[in-house]
């Protein structure tokens, strides 16, 4: 389909649950999503590396004291344009599922926006597509080894969220046509994947 992931490493060196260093054998993955109306990456990932943008309130989660992290961020740089992070170490303990899938899964957040913007929701969902069957193909796992937050609940695994569900149907997808998807791609044997490096900008 000539689409092409973008993914940069920029690790949360500053937050406690990087600092805590457990690692995990990956079992599965799990997708959240933010649950706030912000698309820019700069809101959770920081600091600014010339492509994400400036967070002016610093608030992003490579700081300490934040009570979670996650292994990766989907949503807009910059420029508007949507592209995926890694934060942690694929393997690394993450703080996402709020219960025993911390110590299983890999969890990636999609930057929320108003839940509206059909132009912005099919960008994010088919990044998340490439990067899930990227890491099925990492982790040598399938599109059965994936599940949202609201399904590790119900597998007693996560806490009580609802997301990725009070998002996905509004633009006519769900779990199952996102599992769907990545079995298209791990069928078809090839993910595109652009490790971006990003040169950091000097602080101001």
């Amino acid at each position: 389909d000539g689409y092409i992931m973008k993914l940069t490493k920029l690790l949360a060196v500053e937050n406690d649950c990087y600092k805590a260093g457990r690692k995990i054998v990956v079992k599965g993955l799990m997708l959240h999503s933010t649950g706030a109306n912000n698309p820019k990456l700069s809101r959770y990932v920081g600091p600014d590396d010339g492509i994400l943008g400036h967070n002016k309130n610093n608030n992003h989660w490579n700081n300490p004291g934040i009570e979670k992290c996650v292994h990766g961020f989907i949503g807009k740089d910059v420029n508007g344009e949507v592209r995926t992070y890694q934060t942690l170490d694929w393997n690394h303990r993450g703080w996402h599922a709020g219960g025993k899938a911390n110590d299983t899964h890999i969890g990636v957040e999609i930057c929320e926006d108003n839940l509206q913007d059909v132009e912005y929701f099919a960008a994010a969902y088919q990044e998340a597509v490439e990067l899930f069957a990227y890491l099925c193909n990492l982790y040598g796992l399938t599109e059965n080894n994936i599940i949202d937050h609201s399904e590790g609940r119900k597998l007693g695994v996560a806490s009580n969220h609802g997301d990725v569900m009070h998002w996905f149907p509004k633009h006519g997808k769900s779990m199952d046509t996102f599992r769907a998807d990545v079995k298209t791609l791990l069928d078809g044997g090839k993910v595109d994947v652009e490790v971006v490096t990003p040169v950091p900008t000097p602080a101001p």
